[in-house]
């Protein structure tokens, strides 16, 4: 099999939206589906230790459910109106919801400001990419370059066999690979940053990333 991409016209903005609602869609079923099977043991009358497992599991399903539509919201969705600005306080709470486990842990950086948005939201799916590239978990280290309205950022992900998937990079770097719904979040990651006048570049230092803003 050719290591070229495959290649295809860039999504128009209906297909874009459809391709992001699917990307969503993606991160929420496992908690909501955790929650229904929970409940679904409530409905068998089950045990007491049962019980308390099953609303344990909705519990905590329903955390994960909330943070992940927060996060979502603030960084595929539209987070108020055309050259509104957001606090980055309240983008390091959603991130810390999203991203921050037993494996991986965030160092933030930046100071609490207002930024416009697409900053923000650029900053957000930054992170995304830069979880993707610890798969057995880590750090998130988040720094800002520069300062005012013209801020940018970098992200250092240090964790074991960290590494840099290939089809990430090459839809930053515009390759020419098809967008799908594996693809559309470094797609709209590249979005966001042309529309900041900045290009997103990763690299690979032994057991860490960078993905950087600039």
């Amino acid at each position: 099999m050719s290591g070229t991409p495959a290649t295809g016209p860039a999504p128009d903005a209906l297909e874009l939206a459809a391709l992001l609602c699917s990307r969503v869609c993606h991160d929420l079923i496992s908690p909501v589906g955790a929650i229904v099977n929970g409940l679904e043991v409530l409905d068998d009358d089950p045990k007491e230790e049962d019980r308390e497992f099953a609303l344990e599991l909705i519990r905590k399903s329903a955390r994960t459910a909330s943070a992940r539509l927060q996060f979502c919201r603030l960084a595929f969705g539209a987070a108020g109106s055309a050259g509104a600005q957001i606090d980055l306080g309240d983008a390091h709470n959603m991130a810390r919801g999203q991203f921050e486990d037993d494996r991986t842990k965030i160092t933030w950086n930046p100071p609490r400001v207002l930024l416009p948005k697409n900053r923000v939201k650029l900053l957000l799916n930054m992170m995304v990419i830069a979880q993707q590239t610890i798969p057995r978990g880590g750090t998130l280290t988040v720094d800002a370059i520069g300062e005012g309205d013209t801020m940018s950022f970098r992200i250092r992900a240090q964790g074991l066999n960290a590494r840099i998937p290939q089809a990430i990079a090459d839809t930053l770097a515009a390759t020419g690979a098809a967008v799908d719904a594996h693809a559309v979040q470094p797609y709209y990651t590249r979005l966001l940053a042309q529309a900041c006048g900045l290009t997103v570049t990763l690299a690979l230092d032994g057991d860490t990333v960078s993905v950087s803003a600039g």
